[in-house]
């Protein structure tokens, strides 16, 4: 059964991480085009500033302090969704985490931490969000990455979980399709964006971490998850970097691997030292309070992906495409 998706102003949309970055720059496009918002975090207070700022503006949110990494609080926040909306029409897996170093530096403890958030975070979604979807219909976004089929240096563990989320989902969509029920699952791959990830890191490196260029804004990501909610598609490319390197990656993998290691090290380093003495929000949410979407940066941050604007906006023959290659 093809999913019949509701336009934005019809919606209730769950957004995970949505205290800053990407799914801060989502949820505010959200609520421009009136959807009704759950918003989840491990920061409450960022949470609750955000929710206010949303009532000033006559939006209706609310806001749900829960760790995706935990089971029984992902299914918290579809109660709480239930409880006050009656309903969520789409689930957006957003919430992430990195880690910056050689393979062999960070603990189990931590790269463990790091699969809790990004991974397992992206199966107790899923698997919750669809209990409801599967009857009423729906769409189940995940923001995954470019590293979903390429791996860096020094983003190891992030690369495998990223390459495990997108196992998860494809055999869930499966899964999903071969039962005949009205739900859409796409994985989002994003290219390098501006978010606050680097700035969030477990970092082991000596040097500030950074992201290669060219780096794209949160809101390029955004536009793309919210189409995804309205539209049923199966993967989205955002940003021009994702759809060369994973083509890349697929065609000739060992270029890919020479290109990759002979760039990625110093291309995800700043010259700057980091004088950080805590590890990241690996463990706990970054509280510093402030909604931020980007952090500072010297090079330039895009605002538009030419490619994803196309793919996104683009009707009639890029359909028929879709239809028939399943993306």
């Amino acid at each position: 059964m093809r999913p019949s998706l509701k336009p934005l102003s019809q919606q209730v949309m769950v957004i995970t991480g949505a205290s800053s970055g990407i799914g801060l720059a989502t949820a505010r496009a959200a609520a421009r085009r009136g959807a009704r918002l759950v918003l989840v975090s491990r920061d409450a207070s960022a949470l609750e500033t955000l929710t206010e700022e949303f009532r000033q503006q006559g939006h209706d949110a609310i806001a749900v302090a829960a760790d995706v990494g935990l089971e029984a609080e992902v299914q918290h926040v579809a109660d709480r969704a239930l409880a006050h909306f009656g309903q969520f029409d789409t689930w957006v897996n957003n919430a992430g985490v990195s880690l910056f170093g050689l393979l062999d530096q960070p603990t189990m403890e931590e790269n463990r931490r790091l699969f809790d958030t990004n991974f397992w975070g992206v199966v107790h979604g899923a698997l919750t969000a669809r209990k409801h979807l599967r009857e009423h219909g729906g769409a189940i976004v995940t923001v995954g990455s470019m590293l979903s089929d390429l791996s860096v240096p020094l983003q190891g563990m992030y690369c495998a979980s990223k390459h495990a989320v997108k196992g998860f989902i494809n055999a869930l969509r499966m899964e999903s399709q071969h039962a005949g029920e009205p739900v859409s699952f796409t994985l989002i791959k994003p290219a390098s964006v501006n978010s606050m990830l680097a700035l969030h890191a477990r970092n082991y490196l000596a040097m500030k971490p950074d992201l290669p260029p060219p780096v794209y804004a949160p809101r390029v990501v955004a536009d793309a998850i919210l189409h995804a909610a309205q539209h049923p598609v199966r993967d989205i490319f955002a940003g021009e970097p994702a759809v060369a390197g994973s083509s890349l990656a697929q065609l000739a993998p060992g270029i890919a691997d020479m290109v990759t290691r002979n760039l990625a090290v110093g291309l995800q380093q700043r010259n700057e030292k980091d004088l950080r003495e805590h590890s990241g929000n690996l463990f706990a949410s970054a509280r510093d309070g402030s909604l931020q979407e980007s952090e500072p940066r010297s090079g330039p941050t895009f605002r538009h992906s030419p490619y994803t604007e196309v793919v996104t906006h683009w009707t009639g023959p890029l359909d028929l495409l879709r239809m028939l290659t399943g993306r």
